[in-house]
């Protein structure tokens, strides 16, 4: 089973269909979390319906700002909401085949700082919570490490550690990734050019232990500034990986 996140920067460009069902076509993910939507209401709910996807769940936007989608194929997965703000989706996935459940924790985390540290205490909440297989996925809008940016201002210590601490408090791993290192790029020329690894997957160790082979992508960037990134939980062909990485 495979699970897709995007930010899109907007699902009104007329690319935007023809993308998602791009992506359908090569990678059949069960699960589609798109971000920074700038779509909520009725609207959100009339374009969802005409993605190849048959459950849906909407953020309310911020203004003409963020949005956050959950998508997915009910014959494939069984999703039921467990609670949601502006920033995060919480929820139980179970998937039919294998009935195995865990928690789907899908994020757009603001660009302003200060309402980021209000995401990272949500989901230090969150895992005083439940003792269940968790995956926190989406954009942080926040580098991780140094080595996470190219070009511009130098990445915040004080920022990265406040990161560092969520992922710590929630039992976070980083198990890697195949594809170009950075997911979002200014797409300047090369004296001005700022790339960055914000869009991420994150899981604990008891979901490592249901899915040992999981592999995460960086796939190819198109339509937006940030490229789709893939998790897929049994992939095909399997290569030699690192170690998962704790913080």
């Amino acid at each position: 089973m495979n699970i897709i996140i995007w930010n899109c920067r907007g699902v009104l460009k007329p690319s935007f269909k023809k993308r998602v069902g791009d992506l359908v076509q090569n990678h059949n993910p069960a699960i589609l979390v798109v971000m920074e939507t700038r779509v909520g209401g009725d609207k959100a709910r009339e374009i969802t319906n005409l993605l190849p996807f048959d459950g849906a769940i909407h953020t309310n936007t911020i203004g003409y700002a963020g949005g956050l989608w959950v998508l997915w194929n009910t014959d494939r997965v069984e999703i039921a909401l467990l609670s949601k703000t502006e920033q995060e989706i919480h929820t139980e996935v179970k998937v039919r085949l294998t009935n195995l459940s865990w928690i789907l924790s899908a994020v757009y985390a603001s660009p302003r700082n200060a309402e980021r540290q209000v995401l990272w205490e949500n989901l230090m909440s969150v895992a005083d919570l439940h003792n269940m297989p968790w995956v926190i996925a989406g954009d942080f809008n926040e580098p991780l490490l140094s080595e996470d940016k190219f070009g511009g201002r130098a990445v915040s210590v004080n920022r990265s550690l406040l990161f560092k601490e969520c992922l710590d408090k929630c039992n976070m791993l980083d198990i890697g990734f195949a594809g170009p290192r950075f997911t979002w790029s200014n797409r300047r020329e090369v004296q001005a050019l700022i790339q960055e690894r914000i869009d991420r997957f994150f899981v604990n160790p008891s979901w490592c232990v249901m899915y040992p082979n999981a592999k995460i992508t960086h796939l190819t960037r198109c339509h937006s500034d940030h490229c789709p990134v893939l998790l897929e939980m049994q992939p095909r062909i399997q290569n030699g990986r690192s170690r998962p990485f704790r913080f």
